[in-house]
């Protein structure tokens, strides 16, 4: 396998990208300075307009734009995995051909979200998307957020009839899951819980689509690849640390209000949401802060 086709194999950390704003709009240099320090940790895939990226608040040129960026700003030197689900079939089919089209390297696709179809009907939803694009695709199951929650059976049947389905981001919080979906099938697994990396890469995932790899790639990376390659000494001491600042952030408010209260503590951009999300206050805020220097994250800021 050639140093560019390994690049996009679906395995390692991963990073679903923040979308920074200021008054109001996309904050396009800050966007641009996040995805060079995310090269710069040499973070394996770039995600950009997932749950993270507070999709649901953008436009679609805004979501357009902010792939097409993620895309050009990484000149093939990592590989970008952008969303482009929807609780539309019709949309996402649309979604998915544009970013295949302006040269994402994999689609990631959320479940349906409030629609709450059946299994046979995400069945059908999957495939439809399959048969319509080439590229790689990864199925994302976050039941908690969306009220629809994939099921085993349903992935391995989508895998056997769909090549091109090759992922899927697990945040389901179901360890035992993992470890049953391995057995079945060789779909790729990638966790979609910072603080339950370490353990579901031990169960058999191959990476991680990483929130507070935002912040701290370069602790993300070392701990998904002591993992990967069965350094577990090391991997326990660095998973401590990920799990005490994952569940420090996560416990507040919402994804992303904590991991871009976190940054806007660091330094590294405007602390904006888009309603319905807004800023937190008093002792939430304070104890992210707190998160931030106990963890030593503070850095020099590109926020003025």
């Amino acid at each position: 396998m050639d140093e560019h086709t390994d690049r996009k194999k679906l395995r390692g950390f991963m990073t679903a990208l923040v979308t920074p704003f200021r008054r109001g709009e996309v904050d396009w240099p800050v966007l641009e300075s996040l995805i060079d320090r995310q090269i710069q940790a040499r973070t394996d895939w770039l995600v950009p307009c997932g749950t993270t990226g507070e999709t649901p608040t953008l436009s679609s040129i805004e979501r357009t734009k902010i792939i097409e960026t993620t895309i050009e700003r990484a000149r093939g030197r990592c590989a970008v995995m952008a969303g482009s689900g929807a609780n539309s079939t019709s949309a996402t089919i649309q979604l998915t051909k544009e970013i295949a089209h302006i040269g994402a390297d994999a689609a990631l696709l959320v479940t349906p979200y409030y629609n709450r179809p059946t299994q046979e009907g995400l069945f059908r939803h999957f495939a439809a998307i399959a048969e319509s694009v080439e590229i790689p695709l990864v199925l994302y199951n976050v039941p908690a957020r969306t009220g629809c929650d994939l099921q085993n059976d349903t992935i391995v049947r989508l895998r056997a009839q769909f090549p091109n389905i090759a992922g899927v981001k697990d945040a389901s919080g179901g360890i035992n899951r993992v470890t049953e979906l391995v057995t079945r099938c060789d779909v790729a697994i990638l966790c979609g819980d910072d603080a339950l990396t370490w353990p579901m890469i031990a169960c058999g995932a191959v990476g991680v689509v990483s929130v507070i790899g935002n912040l701290a790639p370069e602790l993300m990376r070392s701990m998904v690849r002591a993992a990967l390659e069965g350094d577990s000494q090391s991997a326990l001491q660095l998973h401590k640390k990920v799990y005490d600042f994952a569940t420090g952030i996560g416990g507040h408010a919402p994804n992303p209000v904590g991991i871009k209260t976190a940054m806007a503590v660091a330094g590294l951009m405007a602390e904006e949401f888009r309603l319905p999300l807004c800023p937190l206050t008093g002792a939430p805020r304070q104890e992210i802060a707190e998160l931030v220097r106990r963890h030593e994250f503070a850095v020099e800021s590109n926020n003025e």
